[in-house]
């Protein structure tokens, strides 16, 4: 297997536009990889660009008719009438919108590819992460899900177990749905509290289908939940689930929506607490899937001060090349953010904000309302796993 670690990368992605009104601006992307040229970062992985997801692969996960109407409002968006999730306010129709999401998920799908071929160890495409699109429709931002694509993909090539972990704000419901009866996926998803946000499912209680008791897990957090509850959560949950179902291939979705800076959510997690859970997803990459890592990004509406940093550090991990969060932002990239934007960029690669963390092994208190989130979801899967809550 080659060390060398691949950046998944198409100018053309920024084309994934739903219009200037729209929370979920394409600038994020183009910034992103501004900074991480400006780092030299383009240098340490190889930036390669795949071809959109042919039709074939499309349907590994969504409807014929899906991605037909996908088709069918790229070349003419006025007929978008909300059907399919197309025309919505979340989901606008625009030109070109099959292209674009098809773009993306292919840089996802040839990722999983070189992973499992051995040509690369570790493969980023931050443009990716589009997990809320179900198999038969648009939702959240989300036309093709690029996550549970890569993930089909691996499945055809013959992988026997992925994993998939999922640190956005909002409930990989989407991916979740696409492996519900599967138990050669196991999907983990850490996220807000489905009773204040957005897609109001993740529930501790969501397990699963019949054939796969205890292939799905949910963490709830309470809004508000801040570095040290949110790192400790992950940590209580992830990595014995990891040792326990030894995946071949670790797929993780880094939403950057968690920030306390992010305007469509409630956490109150640092740029530093991101960076950690992103250093914890790749030593357990190398722990438990034989390095074998595909890294994504996902949500995140601070698109200035949040997003391009800690994708990023993601880039940077991912390359082997960690950027100390000390580290000055680079003048060339502060300008670029001004020029298009008008906004002044941050100056530093981190919050200012140590992280540190009990570990759930030294105990728990039953009346810290995110101790009790990781118990009713330690309680919900982990004996369907054989494992002691």
């Amino acid at each position: 297997m080659s060390g060398r670690g691949l950046l998944m990368w198409d100018e053309a992605v920024t084309k994934y536009d739903f219009g200037p009104s729209h929370p979920m601006d394409p600038v994020r992307l183009a910034l992103t990889m501004g900074l991480v040229r400006a780092f030299g970062l383009d240098r340490e992985l190889e930036v390669r660009a795949a071809r959109p997801a042919g039709e074939s692969t499309l349907r590994l996960v969504h409807r014929e008719d899906y991605v037909a109407a996908v088709r069918e409002v790229s070349a003419e968006p006025a007929a978008a009438d909300g059907s399919y999730g197309l025309g919505t306010v979340d989901d606008p129709a625009f030109p070109g919108i099959h292209e674009a999401s098809a773009l993306i998920a292919g840089q996802s799908v040839a990722g999983a590819e070189a992973i499992w071929r051995g040509d690369a160890e570790h493969a980023v495409n931050f443009a990716g992460g589009l997990h809320h699109a179900m198999p038969g429709g648009a939702s959240g931002f989300c036309v093709y899900n690029d996550p549970a694509l890569a993930i089909a993909r691996l499945l055809e090539l013959g992988a026997e177990r992925v994993a998939y972990v999922d640190v956005d704000v909002h409930h990989g419901d989407g991916v979740q749905a696409a492996f519900w009866d599967d138990p050669r996926v196991l999907t983990v998803s850490l996220h807000e509290h489905p009773r204040t946000l957005f897609p109001q499912t993740g529930w501790p209680e969501e397990t699963g289908g019949p054939a796969a008791e205890g292939s799905a897990v949910n963490v709830a957090l309470p809004a508000g939940t801040g570095d040290e509850g949110w790192v400790r959560a992950f940590h209580a949950v992830v990595p014995e689930l990891l040792a326990d179902f030894r995946p071949q291939v670790l797929v993780t979705q880094h939403g950057a929506d968690t920030h306390f800076e992010d305007p469509l959510a409630h956490l109150a997690v640092s740029l530093d607490a991101q960076r950690t859970v992103q250093e914890a997803c790749h030593r357990l990459a190398h722990e438990y899937a034989g390095g074998r890592w595909l890294a994504l990004g996902g949500g995140g509406y601070a698109v200035v001060d949040v997003v391009p940093r800690s994708w990023t550090h993601l880039v940077a991990i991912a390359a082997h090349r960690p950027v100390d969060p000390e580290t000055a932002v680079p003048a060339s990239w502060r300008d670029e953010v001004y020029a298009r934007t008008r906004q002044l960029a941050p100056a530093r690669m981190t919050d200012g904000r140590p992280v540190d963390w009990r570990d759930w092994e030294a105990g728990y208190d039953p009346a810290d309302r995110i101790d009790q989130a990781v118990l009713a979801t330690r309680r919900a899967v982990f004996p369907l796993r054989g494992l002691l809550a």
